[in-house]
C-alpha cells in the first residue's frame, strides 16, 4: 500500500502507509549503487538509529557516542540557526531499496527517488553525533524541524561490510591544523582578537604562520597563529572586558612583552634570522608564550591600569631564555626538545613567577613540589 504520491515524502508522523519516499540521485562506488537524498530535520532523530553502547566493540558498526561532545555541537546549531553548517550523513539500510527514476534515458536515470519500507533499519555510518546534536537542537527549537541535511544511503551488507565502512570513512579523516581553524573562524571573539594581532600588531605582523600549527626548520615566521590564540587566551581568561577592551589590552600586553625580549626586535630588523632565534631560545615558542599570557593573566588582575603592571614585567630581562640554560630541562624541555604537555607548561609559568616574586597557585605549588622531589 502506497499512501503518498511520488513526489513527496511519506514519514510515519504523516502517513499511514508503509514506506519512506526520498528524493534521491543514484550513483555508483565500488559497483555498488548509493542514493543521495535530502531529510528533514524532524526525521532525523526517528529513524536513523546508531549501535547502542551496551553492545561489545567487535559487534558495533560504530564507536560510543561520545555524550560530552553533544553540548557543543547542539549550541552550535542553536545559536546559529541561519549560518550553521553540517556535512551529509551516512547511513546503511537494513532492507530493500526501491530506485524510480524520473526518466528511462540521458542524466533523467539518475533522478528520481527511493521508496524504503518503514520496517527497514537505517544505521547510522558517520555522522552520529551531529544525529544526536540535531535531536537535542530540535527540543530547543522546533523550527529547526522543517529544514533538511543530507543522507547517503547504502545497502546494508552485513555488520563486516558496515564495520569497514565506518574504518574506511575515517581512514583518512584529518583534523585541520588549530592556526587555520583560528583564522577561518568569524563566529570566535577571540579568534577575530588573534587574527588582528597577526595581521596589524608590530610585534607579531609578518613573523605568524597563518595556516600551520607548526614550523619547519627553515620558516621565516616566529610564531604560529595557534600559538597566539592560546597565549593570548590565557592572557584574557575571566576579565570581565569588552571585545574592543580585549584587542586594545593583549596589544598592550604583547608590545610590552616585547620590549623586555630583545631578540624578537632583533628579528624585525634583521639582525637575527626567525630560524636562529627558535633554534637558540625558547621564548618564541607556544609554551613560552602561553605561560607568559598566565604570567599576563595574574598581572592584570590584580591591576588593571597598564602603567601599574607593566613596569613589572622588567624582572623578565633577567630570565636567560636560551636553551642552553639547564633551568629549562624538566620545565619547557624534555631531552632537550619542547614540550607542551600541561605539567610542562605549569612548570615553565612557575619558572616565570619565580623571577618575578609572584605566587604561585595551589594548583602550581603541587606540580612545582612534585618536581622538585623529582616526581615529575
Amino acid at each position: 500500500m502506497r499512501s503518498q504520491p511520488p513526489t513527496q515524502l511519506a514519514d510515519a508522523t504523516t502517513s499511514s502507509g508503509f514506506e519512506y519516499i526520498f528524493p534521491a540521485i543514484r550513483g555508483v562506488q565500488a559497483g555498488r549503487e548509493f542514493y543521495v537524498s535530502m531529510c528533514p530535520l524532524r526525521l532525523i532523530p526517528k529513524i536513523f538509529l546508531f549501535d547502542e553502547d551496551e553492545l561489545a566493540p567487535e559487534v558495533r558498526a560504530q564507536r560510543v557516542l561520545n555524550k560530552g561532545r553533544l553540548p557543543a555541537l547542539t549550541r552550535y546549531i542553536v545559536d546559529n540557526p541561519d549560518d550553521y553548517v553540517f556535512s551529509a550523513l551516512t547511513a546503511s539500510v537494513d532492507g530493500e531499496m526501491h530506485f524510480e527514476s524520473i526518466s528511462d534515458s540521458g542524466v533523467g536515470m539518475r533522478a528520481g527517488q527511493i521508496r524504503i519500507p518503514m520496517a527497514a533499519r537505517f544505521l547510522i555510518n558517520d555522522g552520529q553525533h551531529r544525529r544526536a546534536a540535531i535531536e537535542q537542537a530540535l527540543k530547543e527549537n522546533p523550527d529547526l524541524g522543517e529544514e533538511t541535511i543530507a543522507v547517503v544511503f547504502f545497502h546494508d551488507a552485513g555488520l563486516a561490510r558496515c564495520q569497514q565502512m565506518f574504518a574506511d570513512l575515517n581512514r583518512h579523516a584529518v583534523r585541520p591544523a588549530r592556526s587555520i581553524g583560528v583564522l577561518y573562524d568569524h563566529r570566535d571573539d577571540l579568534a577575530i582578537i588573534t587574527r588582528l594581532l597577526a595581521m596589524k600588531s608590530p610585534v607579531f605582523k609578518g613573523h605568524v604562520e597563518m595556516e600551520n600549527s607548526t614550523l619547519s626548520q627553515r620558516s621565516r615566521k616566529l610564531f604560529t597563529l595557534s600559538a597566539v590564540y592560546y597565549a593570548t587566551q590565557s592572557l584574557l581568561q575571566g576579565l570581565e572586558v569588552k571585545k574592543e577592551q580585549a584587542q586594545t589590552l593583549a596589544e598592550q600586553y604583547w608590545e610590552a612583552i616585547d620590549a623586555v625580549i630583545p631578540e624578537w626586535s632583533l628579528v624585525r630588523r634583521r639582525e637575527l634570522t626567525a630560524p636562529e632565534v627558535r633554534r637558540d631560545f625558547i621564548h618564541s615558542h607556544g609554551i613560552a608564550l602561553h605561560a607568559l599570557g598566565r604570567i599576563g593573566n595574574t598581572l592584570i588582575r590584580s591591576a588593571n591600569a597598564p602603567k601599574a603592571w607593566k613596569p613589572k614585567l622588567a624582572r623578565l630581562k633577567s630570565v636567560d631564555w636560551t636553551r642552553s640554560n639547564t633551568d629549562w630541562e624538566g620545565r619547557a624541555l624534555v631531552g632537550g626538545r619542547v614540550s607542551k604537555s600541561h605539567q610542562n607548561l605549569t612548570l615553565t609559568v612557575n619558572y616565570l613567577r619565580h623571577h618575578m616574586d609572584l605566587r604561585l597557585s595551589p594548583e602550581e605549588q603541587r606540580v612545582e613540589d612534585a618536581y622538585v622531589r623529582g616526581d615529575a
